[in-house]
């Protein structure tokens, strides 16, 4: 067995046996060999963590398909050129002097101004209906992956795109930049379809100005990922009263 396989069968083993666990028995013996196995698989499958296709990840967390475009496929081939064209006319809007995003100070926070114009762009194009996708419980979440679900009315083919900035220079960086949180409530994957990255570079600022160099769409199908095990906690879970031993003077 691969493996990858092998991870995402044990990881899917040890979810269940945490989920069947009731919460007034979480100091029992059961819990806590599971927890204990699942830290020493851990600790011994680092390498097998890495390389996980995120085809795979997708079925396995939400039981859709991630779908390769087909450049011979008619559909692919009408719906590539369209968003081509809304993506040529974004980065040419966003590049106006009198663009909103030119008076943001921090890159990272022109992201969803991307988002919402592709959004408006590719809403407007004949053929197409792009919008934000929703959730399980259907609502709109801005939040996490993908950012937008584009479908292709005739075919009722569906494609999430998810835009991303970079620098010019950091297209090799090894820094995370994309990240797939399963989760069943706030799932936005709710069909079969083909995933895209739409990466967009951009230089440094320059007295005061953003310029968009280029695009980039990127084909997921074959995109492989890697585990990073994180145990974490909130503010809220840290300072609770009951286990707060001392205090500076009122």
């Amino acid at each position: 067995m691969p493996c990858y396989l092998r991870v995402l069968a044990r990881l899917h083993i040890f979810a269940g046996l945490a989920l069947a666990q009731d919460t007034t028995t979480t100091a029992s013996g059961e819990q806590k060999t599971a927890v204990n196995g699942l830290i020493s698989w851990l600790l011994q499958e680092n390498q097998e963590l890495r390389g996980i296709p995120l085809s795979e990840v997708i079925f396995g967390a939400t039981g859709k398909r991630v779908l390769a475009i087909d450049p011979q496929n008619e559909t692919d081939r009408r719906v590539l050129q369209k968003i081509g064209a809304a993506l040529d006319e974004v980065v040419k809007r966003m590049n106006a002097p009198d663009s909103a995003i030119q008076n943001v100070a921090r890159i990272n926070e022109a992201s969803s101004s991307f988002e919402n114009m592709m959004r408006e762009l590719l809403n407007a194009t004949p053929g197409l209906a792009c919008d934000f996708p929703k959730t399980a419980e259907d609502r709109v979440q801005r939040s996490g992956y993908p950012d937008l679900r584009l479908v292709d009315i005739a075919s009722k083919r569906v494609y999430y795109l998810d835009p991303k900035l970079f620098a010019v220079g950091s297209r090799d960086s090894s820094f995370r930049t994309f990240y797939f949180e399963p989760k069943v409530a706030t799932n936005k994957v709710r069909d079969d379809a083909v995933h895209f990255i739409i990466g967009i570079e951009h230089e440094p600022r320059n007295a005061g100005h953003w310029n968009f160099t280029r695009w980039d769409l990127v084909d997921l199908a074959q995109f492989k990922v890697r585990l990073k095990a994180e145990f974490q906690g909130s503010n809220r879970d840290i300072y609770r009263p009951e286990a707060i031993v001392a205090t500076s003077a009122k």
